[in-house]
C-alpha cells in the first residue's frame, strides 16, 4: 500500500506505525462534568466501520509526522491523506499560537554568536 504524504508524496506502508481511529484527536476535556465516563469511553470504545474511515498514522521512518488518512477497509482505496495537526486545527483542537521565544536572547553584543553545546559525548567541553 502506498500513502501520498502531503509533503513527501508517495511513501510505503512499511515507513509508518498504524495507530488507530483518527477520533483520538478529539481527546475530551478532564475538567468538564461526566469526564470520567467520557475518558472512558474514549480510551476503550471503537468504531470498527466498513467502507470509509479516518485513521491516525505516524511517520515514524521519515519524518515523524502524524496523518489522517482517510481510506476505505473494504477495499484499501486511499482516498485523502492529511497532516494530522490541520484535521486537529479543523476541529477545533489545534494549540495557542502564542509569541515564538529564542533560547538566546539576541543583543548588539552576542547577535552573531550561538549558544555553547554543554558537553561532547566523552564529556568533555569544546
Amino acid at each position: 500500500m502506498i500513502i501520498n504524504h502531503p509533503l513527501l508524496g508517495p511513501r510505503d506502508v512499511a515507513e509508518f506505525v498504524y495507530l488507530g481511529d483518527a477520533s483520538l484527536i478529539d481527546r475530551p476535556d478532564w475538567q468538564e462534568p461526566g469526564a470520567e465516563e467520557n475518558f472512558h469511553d474514549y480510551l476503550y470504545l471503537r468504531n470498527n466501520p466498513a467502507g470509509e474511515h479516518q485513521e491516525l498514522w505516524y511517520h515514524e521512518q521519515g519524518d515523524r509526522s502524524w496523518l489522517v488518512v482517510t481510506r476505505n477497509t473494504l477495499t484499501h482505496d486511499i482516498l485523502k491523506v492529511e497532516l494530522a495537526r490541520d484535521v486537529a486545527k479543523a476541529r477545533g483542537r489545534g494549540r495557542d499560537d502564542g509569541p515564538q521565544t529564542s533560547l538566546v536572547t539576541a543583543t548588539p553584543a552576542n547577535d552573531d554568536v550561538l549558544p555553547e553545546p554543554a558537553a561532547t559525548a566523552a564529556g568533555a567541553r569544546r
